[in-house]
């Protein structure tokens, strides 16, 4: 359990619990630091305008490079989920399975009164081995009890963590997400995810209904027309971010896609909030027209 603080000029951190030594190289591989940004900012503007002046306000966005199981299950549980309901069924997940680092004391309440906070770790896949459906589901996973469940025994069947961790190592991006889907609960986007988070897979783009309207609105307008993400329209979806950004292109998604983030309009141009405003309803009137249509085409009347 590490503390860390930053300062306008370093970061510093204190070791709260565990041995003290590494730690510093630990951080070092944790936020990829041998991973230099400005240079790769500065490519990525120079090769997308719009990305130029979005970099300029959002200095800083960087992949983790997270623990693989932990990053595995913890996407298998945010699936048609929120970030609240993520958070609090993860929270339970680490004190119902792993084990207890240390407390500690939290703020005083109105009435003076310190209370402690205790922290866990994620737990390994052996102490998964105990977790039973109903456990999982009286702790709000609901119909991703078994996703868990199952993937937990696949991993144990593979080689457990090793495998996770070797997929580091393969150089295709496609061959990582197509072993990833093999886990259950996981399709194409949570794939891409995890690869990208904890597997070094930089050239992986997740691609959800967000992901497409950038796409569509800053790239190709055509998919407009795209009435579901196929497999096909997915590849087409993730080709336009990779052949746009050549190196980390994974990351540059990352970086347009924290944009769109509501707690980051402030800081951006306001005409690209502008822009972005503008896109959504615009892209509401299409679907609006869409809609009508297909409506008038299932009337009676228009069978005559």
């Amino acid at each position: 359990m590490i503390s860390i603080r930053e300062t306008p000029t370093t970061t510093l951190f204190r070791v709260l619990h565990g041995q003290e030594d590494g730690v510093k190289e630990y951080l070092h591989q944790y936020f990829r630091l041998e991973t230099p940004l400005v240079p790769l900012y500065e490519e990525w503007s120079n090769q997308d305008k719009r990305l130029a002046r979005i970099a300029k306000a959002i200095p800083g966005v960087r992949i983790l490079r997270q623990d693989p199981l932990e990053c595995t299950f913890s996407f298998i549980c945010s699936t048609n989920n929120n970030i609240p309901r993520i958070t609090k069924i993860l929270k339970e997940i680490r004190e119902k399975y792993g084990n207890l680092l240390l407390e500690i004391p939290t703020r005083q309440d109105d009435n003076n009164v310190r209370s402690t906070s205790s922290l866990y770790s994620f737990p390994t896949l052996a102490s998964l081995e105990k977790a039973t459906k109903d456990e999982l589901r009286s702790i709000g996973l609901g119909y991703r009890d078994k996703f868990i469940i199952e993937t937990r025994d696949i991993l144990q069947e593979c080689g457990g963590d090793e495998f996770l961790i070797n997929l580091r190592q393969q150089q295709d991006d496609q061959v990582v997400q197509e072993e990833l889907i093999k886990l259950s609960g996981i399709g194409r986007k949570v794939a891409d995810c995890i690869a990208l988070f904890s597997l070094d897979s930089d050239s992986s783009i997740p691609v959800d209904v967000h992901v497409l309207q950038i796409a569509t609105r800053d790239y190709d307008p055509t998919l407009l027309q795209v009435k579901s993400l196929t497999p096909t329209v997915y590849k087409r979806v993730g080709d336009l971010f990779r052949e746009r950004f050549v190196k980390y292109p994974g990351w540059a998604h990352s970086l347009l896609f924290v944009a769109e983030l509501p707690s980051f309009r402030e800081v951006l141009p306001e005409d690209i909030v502008k822009e972005m405003d503008e896109w959504k309803e615009h892209e509401k009137k299409i679907k609006q027209e869409k809609k009508a249509e297909a409506k008038k085409k299932r009337s009676p009347a228009s069978n005559k």
